[in-house]
């Protein structure tokens, strides 16, 4: 865009904007006291402008602790209102309001409230990849990270409500061997389809390759086959969250990874092991929602203020609680 002015840039929609944006971003972002949180499934021009990037749960954690008045939630929707329940005096914006999720819409806070009436008792464990109406209706949230130390948490003898995501319910059910978990039959639409044929093929193509495989996948049982039969080493099946992703990246031996998740996180993990060779399983395995949030949209919601993202207080106040219970257990980092 070159000779193009600032103040000319609001139409922009592309995702390689130039110095001035940047320099246009910045400026403004001061003037509101903002600041500007990226998920890591964002355009690479949107986490390089980010004064931090990472999974929704800790940003929403970093948005509480910071003194900033604006938070700017470069994500879907989901995501921004978790960090409005963490810090309800802050104010939020998402630079597009669209940005929803195919998971956090698999399930409503009336379903839930339907299905705990079926199973009297139960304990609520929701994934942070929820609505702040699920949250509300939740006894304790869980990240990828340690939903399976949350499960383990639970008294032995008493039933699990799992929701919303199928793949993660079934990757918790598989480590802690509970038989009285019913999980809700949702799933992203990314993730899912990231399946357990393209995996195996892919595995077979670069047999020397690590496997980091986000447990939303709908391939994450494959990966446990392959190596359980002996196709792919077992110990270079690695199931993660994005979080422990980064951590993983710098620690691996391999010099090629394969990636089973949302295709934004390799510009993460290139640029924590630039010498390490990052490869989607699948490079259709785009998230639009996430895509939504464009340098266009960031200008627009710094220039006027919007979208700002509003959640009730008292589904806040029930929402921060099941927050939480699940800070207070087991492993807080590494998100979704």
């Amino acid at each position: 865009m070159p000779g193009m002015a600032v103040q000319d840039l609001a139409p922009y929609t592309g995702v390689e904007p130039d110095e001035a944006w940047a320099h246009e971003v910045r400026k403004l972002a001061r003037e509101r006291d903002a600041v500007l949180l990226a998920h890591n499934y964002q355009a690479p021009a949107i986490q390089d402008i980010a004064d931090h990037t990472g999974d929704s749960l800790a940003l929403s954690r970093i948005a509480a602790a910071s003194d900033a008045s604006t938070i700017v939630f470069c994500g879907v929707h989901f995501m921004a209102e978790t960090a409005k329940i963490l810090a309800p005096e802050k104010t939020v914006l998402i630079p597009d309001a669209r940005a929803g999720c195919s998971l956090a819409d698999s399930i409503t806070g009336a379903q839930l409230r339907e299905w705990k009436a079926e199973h009297p008792g139960a304990v609520v464990v929701s994934y942070v990849n929820t609505t702040a109406e699920v949250k509300a209706e939740t006894d304790i949230c869980c990240t990828s990270s340690n939903a399976v130390d949350v499960v383990a948490s639970i008294p032995a003898d008493q039933e699990v409500l799992f929701c919303p995501d199928q793949f993660l319910g079934a990757h918790v059910k598989r480590e802690t061997g509970r038989e009285n978990i019913h999980i809700w039959a949702g799933e992203c639409h990314v993730h899912a389809g990231i399946n357990g044929p393209e995996l195996a093929q892919r595995a077979a193509e670069n047999p020397d390759a690590d496997l980091f495989i986000h447990p939303e996948c709908g391939c994450a049982t494959s990966a446990l086959y392959l190596a359980g039969e002996g196709t792919v080493p077992a110990e270079k099946v690695k199931i993660l969250s994005t979080g422990d992703m980064v951590h993983e990246a710098r620690d691996t031996k391999a010099t090629t990874v394969l990636v089973a998740t949302e295709v934004g996180m390799l510009h993460q993990l290139r640029k924590a092991a630039p010498e390490i060779d990052f490869r989607a399983v699948n490079d259709r395995a785009s998230c639009r929602f996430m895509k939504m949030i464009t340098p266009a949209a960031l200008l627009r919601a710094l220039r006027e203020g919007a979208d700002e993202v509003h959640v009730d207080p008292d589904t806040a106040a029930r929402a921060r609680a099941s927050v939480q219970r699940m800070i207070e257990i087991g492993k807080p980092g590494g998100g979704e």
